[in-house]
């Protein structure tokens, strides 16, 4: 069975001209139609985006059957974090903390979802700015009950927002945890992340996927057309497997 999965920083839902438009949002993840989306920077319940659910309103507009939202940062009124959307029903959910010391609240949202007689673990994460506290994020996921309790079979999927400018946790995920990055490109240098960040002119790959397990890889994109320049910061990425 082919499947589409996408990540996407939608930035709150405002865009580059500072205008809140989750229309804009929603218009380019109906063109995407992936079977499940990994958003990160979604609010709920918050003044800057009306105090929408976004989670819920761009599920409902974009004919996501479930979907579930985990809390990393609580504002003064209302929070946001990461949410997951989907075709296929999601069994299980959890936020993982990923916060270093101090420093900004981050996480990890673990859903289990079930497509036909497969169970597959999405990991969907938006880590920190500093090299050294990704790091130690990376290291909090793989000791995590969640990533814990897997097989080197189980199909697992991990994508979102690394922020990893240099690409220094490729070698983590691939030599470390056995990943392959769906989102990588082969060129004369070696293996370079497609690029997502800025979104009107991208110089850094900082969304990804890796995946793992039973599941096979066939081919990733990032979405690149005009309105996506400016819907968000980041521009979107997705790739297909046959699970």
């Amino acid at each position: 069975m082919k499947i589409k999965i996408a990540s996407y920083n939608i930035h709150r839902a405002i865009g580059l001209d500072r205008r809140f438009k989750p229309k804009r949002i929603v218009s380019i993840l109906n063109e995407i139609n992936a079977d499940i989306v990994l958003l990160q920077e979604v609010d709920e319940g918050v003044p800057r985006s009306r105090e929408l659910n976004l989670a819920k309103e761009i599920a409902q507009q974009c004919h996501y059957p479930y979907y579930k939202l985990g809390h990393n940062v609580t504002l003064k009124k209302g929070y946001y974090g990461n949410a997951t959307l989907s075709r296929f029903p999601i069994t299980k959910e959890r936020n993982i903390n990923l916060t270093i010391d101090n420093k900004k609240r981050r996480g990890c949202q673990h859903t289990l979802l079930t497509i036909a007689d497969t169970q597959l673990d999405v990991f969907n994460l938006h880590l920190g700015l500093s090299a050294k506290e990704r790091q130690k994020q990376a290291g909090l996921l793989l000791r995590s009950l969640e990533y814990q309790q897997l097989s080197a079979d189980n199909p697992c999927i991990i994508a979102g927002d690394f922020n990893d400018w240099r690409s220094l946790l490729r070698a983590f995920f691939i030599e470390g945890m056995g990943f392959k990055c769906a989102t990588d490109k082969s060129e004369e240098r070696g293996e370079v992340a497609l690029k997502t960040f800025p979104s009107f002119a991208p110089k850094g790959g900082l969304d990804r996927i890796y995946y793992r397990g039973k599941i096979k890889f066939i081919k990733a994109k990032r979405y690149k057309k005009k309105g996506a320049k400016i819907a968000s910061d980041h521009l979107p990425i997705f790739a297909e497997f046959e699970v």
